[in-house]
C-alpha cells in the first residue's frame, strides 16, 4: 500500500501580499479561533469523512520477526476492504511500523502515529513489553488501543485502562488448560518444561503451575531459554535425562520445530505438549517432520490454513482466495497470517458498527459491546464476546491433538477463566 504523506505549507503559501484593513483583521482573528477550535476537536473526531486512519506496530526485522506476517496480512485485509467500498463509506488507512520488538522504539512510533500520522486508533500492535509500553500514553491521551496481539491479562485491564483491549485467549488461562489435561489424562506421570524466557513464556508457565497446584511436585525440571538461544541440544538432553514422560514447550514456533526435531533424533518420545502459537503445520510441525510431530497436543481457537481438513471449509475458501488475490507474497499456509485476517475482520466489523460516529469515545463503545461474534476463521463455537467491564473477546479454546497430517479436536470447547484484575 502506498501511503502519501501530508502537504505542509509555509506561512507565506497561503496568504498573498495585502493590505490589512481592520475589518479584514477581524476576519482573519476569527478564521483562526474557529481552526484552533477545530484542532481541539480532532481528538475527538476522525480526520476526514472519506477516511479512517489506523496505526499499527509489528516486529517486521529482529527476533520475532517472524510474527511480522500478522501486520502484511493486516494492510492486505485492508486493502480488500477498500477496493469494496470501504467501512460505511470511509477508506482505510493502515499505517504499520517496525519497532524490532523493542519497547522504547514502539513507544516512539506509537507517538509518532498519534501525533504526526494523526491515526484514529491503534489496532493489533504485536507482543506484550511494546503494549505494555504504550498503554499508559494511550490511556492518557484516550487513543483506543484494540485488539492488541498479546494474550496478556495486563492488556485486559478494563477499569484500570479503559482504552486498551486484548482479543485472544489469555496466556494464563492457556497454560491451566494444559493443566488440567495432564491432570486428567496423567495425574501420575513425570513433567518437564521448556519455556521462553520472557512475559509470554512465563505466563503460559505460571499457568501450568497454578492449574497443576499440588501436581507441581511431578515437574521434575523446567529450563528458560532465549529466544536467540543457541543451546537448545543440550536443553532438550537435559530434559531427557530427567526421565519425565511429558514434555511441555511454551514459545515460537520456529523453536518449536527445532526442539520436536531434537527429541526425536535423540530417541527421546514423551508426551508433547506445545503452546497455541507454536502449534503451526506449516511453521513447526511440517519442518519439524510430520513424523516426529504425530501425537503432539495443542489448544486452539483458530483454524490452521495448513490442516487439510478445512479445505472444503468456506471461510478458508475465502481464506485463500483473499491470499491469492492481495496477499501473494506470504505462505497461505502461515498462521501468523490468518491471525491478522481474524483480528482485521474483527475491528471491521466494531467500525461498522460504529456507523457514521467515528468518534474514538464510540468506537471503545462499539467494541466493548461484541455479542457472541464469530470470526470467519474461528473454530466452530468459539464466539466473541466483549461488555464495558469484560475487555478479554476471546475466552474459549479447544483441546487439539496432531495425528501427522492434521489437527484433531478432542472434548468440548472450554471457557477460559478470566477475572477482571487477575494479573494484578
Amino acid at each position: 500500500m502506498v501511503l502519501t504523506e501530508p502537504i505542509s505549507l509555509g506561512a507565506n503559501d497561503w496568504v498573498p501580499s495585502m493590505r490589512v484593513t481592520g475589518r479584514l483583521l477581524f476576519a482573519l482573528i476569527a478564521a483562526l479561533a474557529s481552526l484552533g477550535a477545530m484542532s481541539q476537536q480532532r481528538s475527538d473526531q476522525p480526520d476526514s469523512d472519506k477516511e479512517i486512519r489506523i496505526g499499527n506496530i509489528v516486529p517486521y526485522s529482529g527476533p520475532l520477526s517472524e510474527f511480522g506476517a500478522i501486520g502484511k496480512a493486516e494492510a492486505a485485509y485492508f486493502d480488500m476492504v477498500n477496493d469494496r467500498g470501504g467501512i460505511n463509506g470511509r477508506k482505510v488507512r493502515f499505517i504499520t511500523r517496525d519497532d524490532n520488538s523493542d519497547p522504547a522504539t514502539a513507544l516512539d512510533l506509537t507517538r509518532d502515529l498519534v501525533e504526526k500520522e494523526d491515526v484514529d486508533l491503534m489496532f493489533g500492535s504485536f507482543g506484550t513489553p511494546g503494549n505494555l509500553a504504550t498503554r499508559r500514553y494511550l490511556n492518557e491521551k484516550k487513543i483506543p488501543q484494540l485488539f492488541v496481539a498479546s494474550g496478556d491479562e495486563e492488556l485486559s485491564q478494563a477499569r484500570a485502562f479503559p482504552w486498551t483491549m486484548g482479543w485472544q485467549p489469555a496466556f494464563r488461562s492457556e497454560g491451566r488448560i494444559y493443566a488440567n489435561y495432564i491432570q486428567a489424562y496423567y495425574p501420575r506421570k513425570k513433567i518437564v518444561v521448556l519455556w521462553q524466557n520472557d512475559q509470554f513464556g512465563r505466563m503460559l508457565y505460571k499457568g501450568i503451575q497454578e492449574g497443576l497446584g499440588d501436581l507441581n511436585r511431578h515437574v521434575l525440571v523446567d529450563v528458560a531459554f532465549d529466544i536467540s538461544d543457541q543451546h537448545l541440544e543440550g536443553h532438550v538432553s537435559i530434559l531427557k535425562r530427567a526421565g519425565a514422560d511429558i514434555f511441555v514447550f511454551l514459545g515460537v514456533p520456529s523453536t518449536a520445530s527445532k526442539v520436536i526435531q531434537l527429541a526425536a533424533s535423540l530417541n527421546w518420545h514423551p508426551v508433547i505438549i506445545v503452546n497455541d502459537a507454536s502449534a503451526s503445520i506449516a511453521n513447526a510441525m511440517a519442518p519439524a517432520g510430520l513424523e516426529n510431530s504425530a501425537g503432539v497436543i495443542s489448544a486452539a481457537f483458530l483454524k490452521d490454513p495448513s490442516d487439510p481438513s478445512w479445505k472444503n471449509d468456506p471461510a478458508m475458501k475465502d481464506w485463500f482466495a483473499f491470499m491469492d488475490k492481495y496477499h501473494r507474497v506470504e505462505s497461505t499456509n502461515n498462521s501468523a497470517a490468518l491471525f491478522g485476517y481474524a483480528a482485521a475482520e474483527a475491528l471491521t466489523k466494531v467500525l461498522r458498527q460504529c456507523g457514521d460516529d467515528l468518534t474514538r469515545e464510540n468506537i471503545m463503545r462499539q467494541a466493548a459491546s461484541l455479542r457472541d461474534y464469530h470470526p470467519s476463521v474461528a473454530l466452530p463455537n468459539i464466539r466473541m464476546n466483549t461488555s464495558p467491564d469484560s475487555y478479554l473477546p476471546i475466552k474459549q479454546m479447544r483441546l487439539v491433538q496432531f495425528d501427522g497430517r492434521s489437527w484433531q479436536p478432542f472434548g468440548e470447547v472450554i471457557e477460559t477463566a478470566f477475572t477482571e484484575g487477575a494479573a494484578r
